[in-house]
């Protein structure tokens, strides 16, 4: 795909990865339309503080990706999607496993059928490590099994698989972008970073969490944003699937250690019951393989390896400590 300036829509732009993408994009020139949640607050989620530098250069349209019609509209002259619209949280799947089918089952079948009868020229669509289940070996590589392990995980893998269908039956120009553990700024206190962080930066020293052993491979939001960014450029993404990660790979407890030491707070560690997953559900094991993405589209992590990870948890932590930040979030709560 050339660097010429580009149309792209992206869904799920008021969360998490949404807002850093929109403003990554913004940054390189793309024409952004972002897709955000519709609320009667009119509130555009992280949106409405993204950076000085972005603001006002992109065009907000508020909707729901399981309504066709509005999806549809939206996608209208758009060359390029980014679809990242999704609930997320594995506890509240457990809780209601309804609204994920609906939102991440049926939201993705709209993207794919309105960008199939509009002719859009790339989709590129999350997925997520979580599919992946426990690793079976290492590093994960795109031909991993799969093993849903949550009802989250199980309607991600359908989306997956419904968006690989449609490029197998119909030639539509989908990729798949699978990120493994995504943290950085604004991330939802539903991640085991911010929760850690978020209870640290508000006073406390008996941070409450589930279990401390499994390992993850934790990936800084910019490099994340970056991924997508060259995902959709790439034309070899077409039809296949593509991790993204840090190639680095950590335990929960040794974590919030690391967490601890980085923000200079003596902590004590408490196990929370709540926050435990049922045992068949917990993904014990996670650390990507990226050779893929390195190979096809030349990208690789800025934050790698145990000091970039240092690193990205300083930013994290820093934008944490800043009481207006800080205020977005109940962290005396257990959000699920």
């Amino acid at each position: 795909m050339s660097s010429v300036k580009r149309s792209v829509l992206v869904t799920g732009a008021d969360g998490f990865i949404g807002s850093h993408l929109v403003e990554a994009l913004v940054r390189e020139g793309w024409d952004v339309k972002a897709f955000v949640f519709y609320n009667s607050f009119n509130s555009w989620g992280w949106l409405d503080r993204c950076a000085s530098d972005v603001a006002g250069q992109f065009e907000v349209v508020a909707g729901d990706i399981r309504d066709p019609y509005g999806v549809r509209n939206a996608m209208r002259g758009r060359q390029v999607v980014m679809h990242l619209a999704a609930l997320i949280a594995i506890p509240f799947s457990y809780h209601s496993p309804d609204a994920y089918v609906e939102t991440n089952v049926r939201g993705t079948l709209n993207i794919l059928q309105a960008a199939r009868d509009l002719g859009v020229d790339k989709i590129v669509c999350t997925s997520t490590s979580e599919v992946y289940g426990t690793a079976r070996q290492v590093p994960i590589t795109e031909d991993h099994p799969l093993n849903a392990q949550s009802p989250y995980a199980a309607t991600k893998t359908a989306a997956d698989q419904l968006a690989l269908s449609f490029h197998q039956s119909f030639g539509l120009p989908v990729a798949v972008l699978r990120p493994f553990n995504t943290y950085g700024p604004r991330q939802s206190a539903r991640a085991v970073i911010p929760t850690i962080i978020g209870q640290i930066a508000s006073g406390q020293r008996r941070i409450k969490l589930g279990a401390l052993t499994p390992t993850r491979d934790f990936t800084f939001v910019t490099d994340t944003a970056r991924g997508f960014i060259a995902a959709a450029r790439c034309a070899e993404t077409v039809g296949r699937v593509t991790n993204i990660g840090s190639g680095f790979e950590i335990s929960v407890g040794e974590t919030a250690a690391l967490i601890a030491k980085v923000m200079g707070a003596e902590i004590e560690i408490v196990c929370d019951d709540e926050r435990l997953r049922p045992s068949g559900s917990e993904v014990e094991r996670l650390f990507a393989g990226v050779d893929l993405a390195r190979s096809l589209f030349g990208w690789s992590p800025e934050h790698s390896g145990r000091q970039g990870f240092v690193d990205g948890l300083r930013k994290t932590a820093e934008w944490f400590r800043d009481p207006q930040n800080l205020a977005a979030y109940k962290t005396a709560r257990y959000n699920i």
